[in-house]
């Protein structure tokens, strides 16, 4: 009886599987050891967001509304998520609370003022997460112009310590900067997919 023919293929692969099985499964253990959570340095933050083309304003919560005056043109039209705190809008503005607004009426308006949940000293990044100060993905992404108001206390120093404070589950938006991209040439174009400018109000 003449015996089937074995391919090359079958071959290699029947000596891989031989020496496997002839060795034990190495297990992997995964470092965790991050460095550990040093001082925020709000320097840091300022520092990288203006690398980022952000604008950075260093106030007190009392000059919030009088910042967002100085940044707006008089009688613009802003999105604002239902849990802004008022006193934060000038009365130089027309603020549309987002109470299930269209996409359409979103786009139109001048910019959008909203709070953050944690900013990140090491790589300037704020990150949003959909609580009512923050409100809706949709509104970080469609407006021209995005104010963000981020306290001192929020500000940590590296990723892992922020992802401590963040809840997974909650629509994360993590922002470093304004929304750039660029072609095969390297020409960076901002406002394809998110605000074209930044503003950050920093309070103490």
């Amino acid at each position: 009886m003449v015996g089937q023919a074995v391919s090359g293929r079958e071959v290699i692969l029947g000596r891989l599987r031989a020496a496997l099985a002839a060795t034990e499964p190495t297990r992997v253990q995964v470092p965790r050891d991050y460095p550990p959570a040093g001082t925020p340095d709000l320097h840091r933050l300022v520092e990288r967001l203006t690398d980022y083309r952000a604008r950075v304003h260093q106030v007190p919560e009392t000059a919030v509304a009088d910042t967002i005056a100085a940044i707006l043109p008089t009688r613009a039209t802003i999105v604002v998520p239902p849990g802004l705190p008022p006193a934060w809008l000038p009365p130089t503005v027309t603020a549309l609370r987002d109470d299930a607004l269209d996409n359409d009426a979103i786009a139109a308006a001048d910019g959008v003022v909203t709070a953050v949940a944690v900013a990140i000293a090491d790589t300037g990044t704020v990150v949003l997460d959909g609580t009512p100060d923050q409100g809706r993905r949709v509104l970080s992404l469609l407006p021209d112009l995005h104010i963000c108001v981020v306290r001192a206390a929020q500000v940590v120093a590296g990723v892992p310590q922020a992802l401590a404070r963040l809840t997974p589950h909650r629509p994360l938006t993590w922002i470093s900067g304004p929304s750039a991209t660029s072609d095969i040439e390297l020409n960076r174009v901002e406002g394809v997919h998110g605000p074209r400018t930044l503003h950050v109000i920093l309070l103490p």
